[in-house]
């Protein structure tokens, strides 16, 4: 995720809800793991409505004080666990008021990751972080962004991650981040090639396969000389790139996709593709720009 000698921080947003940590601690131990600082971030936002209508709502001074008062409150708390969990890790804490979407859109700039959790509410709405800000961060960050399910999952043994490939630039970019991640964590790692077939899929079946095997076997050839300790396996897997990439990521560590690609990740940025890993795959998922 980042160049070396680089100290670029990893970048959480913190829940105010002290139950919520699994993304802190995501974020704590790929800080102490990557010997990177770490900053946790808590945006204000705006009054809720939770004034019965013959009250008289505080003022504005009144409401500002008592959400920095709380927000000093939720990132001690953090801190403080953070502390708990990895003593030597360099913590620091940030305090913003407005939209959480452009602060940490603003954060991405000089980070090395974005770390921000999702909790599932139910099958048609779903929460990330305090204010539905994963997609919207994700098509502008300018570094990896990192969604964390609630609650943590059960991984496999041996451990491993799996990456989506399609032969492009930002393809490329995430199979750069999975092999690092892979490498830190001492995890093997799944490429996977997603052909959907369409609707000639009966006369034209072989030469896609064959181009998806390709690809991929260019696209691992110099990670492999870089990362000879990572035991690669490289599939390619018939079937829709939502359905597929949840599966493999059952019990994985983590699932890492580029934001951008052709082929069955067309619309990875913000398409129906992008949208269904997010909300459906079953452990973290980082999400890789392009580089520049």
């Amino acid at each position: 995720m980042s160049r070396p000698g680089d100290r670029l921080p990893i970048v959480v947003g913190v829940d105010p809800d002290p139950s919520r940590r699994t993304a802190l601690a995501w974020a704590a131990d790929e800080a102490a793991r990557r010997r990177l600082p770490l900053r946790a971030v808590h945006a204000e936002g705006v009054p809720t409505r939770g004034y019965r209508r013959r009250e008289v709502p505080p003022s504005w001074e009144e409401w500002n004080e008592a959400l920095h008062r709380t927000g000093k409150q939720v990132l001690e708390e953090a801190a403080s666990f953070v502390t708990a969990r990895h003593p030597q890790l360099e913590v620091d804490t940030l305090l913003t008021e407005g939209d959480p979407v452009w602060v940490l859109r603003e954060q991405s700039r000089d980070a090395t990751a974005v770390v921000l959790g999702s909790h599932h509410l139910s099958r048609t709405r779903e929460v990330f972080g305090s204010a539905s800000v994963a997609l919207p961060v994700m098509a502008h960050t300018r570094c990896p962004l990192v969604v964390v399910p609630e609650p943590e999952h059960i991984t496999q043994d041996p451990a491993y991650l799996v990456v989506g490939v399609d032969g492009s630039v930002h393809s490329a970019a995430a199979v750069d981040v999975a092999f690092e991640e892979a490498a830190l964590r001492g995890a093997a790692l799944r490429a996977l090639f997603v052909w959907e077939p369409g609707p000639l899929r009966i006369f034209d079946e072989h030469a896609p396969q064959q181009e998806g095997r390709r690809l991929l076997s260019e696209i691992v050839a110099g990670r492999r000389d870089r990362f000879p300790e990572v035991d690669l396996r490289h599939e390619l897997v018939v079937g829709h790139p939502v359905q597929v990439l949840t599966e493999a990521s059952a019990h994985a560590l983590g699932l890492v996709v580029g934001t951008r690609g052709r082929g069955g990740f067309t619309g990875m940025l913000l398409g129906s593709v992008s949208q269904g890993v997010l909300h459906h795959a079953r452990c973290p998922v980082i999400a890789v720009p392009s580089p520049g």
